[in-house]
């Protein structure tokens, strides 16, 4: 349930076979696939649409997409097949026409004693829309629809980016 102004946001998911190694480890490379889709679990609890290029009835709200223009994770421990893992979303800054992002994930996420991050990360995208003239996509300024429902996280929530 979105309640205002939101700035964290969580997202349960199961690490499948096909996310991992043949040591039984998820790939590096889906914790990118994970922390996108957490994203995308983000914009629909607000009420938007990740794709919103497809033809929409008026007043759908904005027709903008999020491409990244930045993506990095730092690994601390092994997810492994079959474990769950609770990706934690913050929103770290918005600027005019980009949003960051940084993510938790929680390993052992039910457990007081066990919970613990295995890894982090961060995005920045940027907000486009579709000019159909010259067929690409155009940064603009985030719509107000967006605004008046992200916030920024709580200063100390995210630790520094030289830290």
């Amino acid at each position: 349930m979105v309640t205002g102004m939101e700035n964290r946001f969580t997202y349960r998911r199961r690490v499948e076979f096909a996310d991992t190694d043949v040591a039984g480890i998820m790939h590096f490379s889906n914790f990118y696939r994970f922390m996108e889709v957490a994203e995308h679990a983000f914009y629909r609890a607000l009420g938007f649409s990740v794709h919103p290029f497809q033809k929409q009835e008026e007043g759908e709200g904005p027709h903008v997409g999020w491409p990244r223009v930045h993506a990095s994770a730092d690994f601390r421990q092994p997810l492994r097949f079959e474990e769950e893992v609770e990706i934690e979303l913050l929103v770290e800054e918005i600027r005019n026409k980009t949003i960051c992002y940084y993510f938790n994930f929680w390993k052992n996420p039910d457990s007081e004693e066990d919970r613990v991050i295995a890894a982090t990360g961060r995005f920045t995208v940027v907000c486009v829309t579709f000019d159909e003239e010259q067929r690409r996509m155009k940064a603009v300024a985030i719509p107000d629809e967006w605004r008046e429902k992200i916030g920024v996280a709580p200063e100390g929530s995210i630790p520094s980016k030289n830290a």
